[in-house]
């Protein structure tokens, strides 16, 4: 029922293609993210909370239908429908039954509720399309709560100590989980604008995160132990200057590595990340039932094996143009 073509993922039945990277007639999209969401479709299909990111990413002149979780539509003869997949905000799996077979294709995902997006369900299917950005033993997660209060103390110790805080995640999907879970007494919050566009576009859809947009009219006079939220794009940049005096964090999963804090050259690492670990991902392809697993971007090759020897499945390495954890390339536009 699904082929994998060089335009993407494909139901010739449908005739609809899933996060296709080249432009086709129907696309369904899972995310906002620059990777899985690309200009130049003529249709798209997506969950209600997606459509204005995409509309802020790729313009106001797309032809966007939405998709309610759970809910139902058919394409000649193929039912498809859209369920939670706990990544960022509107991330969605997208399930395709046609003639009593049933597929699923994960894009990104996480397990674990972050408090933000609507948590991940597992689907049952007979062949289920998973990422594999973490697909190592080496990565195992703390659980948010721990992470989020590490960060929060953190922050609340560089203030004591007469420093600023820069925190950096990417504007969609990480940036609204700090900002959902920051909580420094009396410090102030401020927004790179990539970040506070991506809040601007969310508000649409009903949600409302805490921080000020960083303008022009900017005193950096007037910052005294306060918190800036920022993109992977301004490291290394000029424009963290005006921060001084400052210690800075990356927020990602890449954290876990050893050396990765001093390659990104920064303070510290907190290994929040949108993405399963390596024990979220076995968890979620067990609950599928699917005994056919399509593994794509992230350790794909490794990955594909392990599900092999470790619980005897079918599963086969697919190379995609997909991502793992991209920065966010339209980022210095916003």
């Amino acid at each position: 029922m699904i082929q994998f073509r060089p335009e993407g993922i494909y139901c010739p039945q449908a005739d609809v293609y899933i996060d296709p990277w080249r432009p086709v007639n129907k696309a369904i999209i899972t995310h906002g993210h620059s990777d899985h969401a690309r200009y130049g479709h003529k249709e798209y299909l997506c969950h209600p909370f997606s459509k204005p990111i995409l509309n802020l990413r790729l313009g106001e002149d797309l032809s966007v239908q939405t998709l309610a979780y759970h809910e139902t539509i058919s394409i000649n003869g193929v039912k498809i429908s859209l369920h939670p997949a706990g990544h960022i905000i509107g991330s969605a799996q997208v399930r395709l039954e046609y003639r009593g077979e049933v597929w699923v294709i994960s894009g990104d995902y996480k397990v674990f509720n972050d408090g933000v997006s609507t948590p991940f369900e597992a689907v049952k299917c007979n062949s289920f399309v998973t990422e594999s950005t973490f697909g190592l033993p080496i990565y195992d997660f703390d659980p948010f709560e721990k992470i989020y209060a590490d960060l929060n103390d953190w922050c609340y110790n560089n203030s004591k100590d007469g420093f600023n805080s820069i925190l950096i995640g990417y504007s969609l999907g990480k940036a609204q989980n700090i900002l959902q879970h920051l909580h420094v007494a009396d410090a102030r919050i401020y927004l790179h604008g990539a970040v506070a566009n991506i809040n601007d576009a969310l508000r649409i859809s009903g949600f409302d995160f805490q921080g000020e947009r960083l303008g022009e009219a900017f005193d950096r006079k007037s910052l005294n132990g306060d918190v800036v939220v920022a993109p992977m794009s301004v490291l290394g940049s000029p424009w963290l200057r005006k921060f001084l005096p400052y210690r800075i964090a990356v927020c990602s999963g890449w954290m876990t590595l050893r050396g990765a804090r001093r390659r990104y050259g920064v303070d510290k690492g907190f290994a929040l990340s949108d993405h399963c670990d390596f024990k979220q991902l076995n968890y979620a392809i067990r609950e599928t039932g699917a005994e056919n697993i399509y593994v794509t971007h992230g350790y794909q090759s490794v990955y594909s094996k392990w599900l092999c020897e470790a619980y005897g499945l079918h599963a086969v390495e697919i190379k995609t143009m997909f991502e793992s954890d991209l920065p966010e390339e339209v980022e210095e536009g916003l």
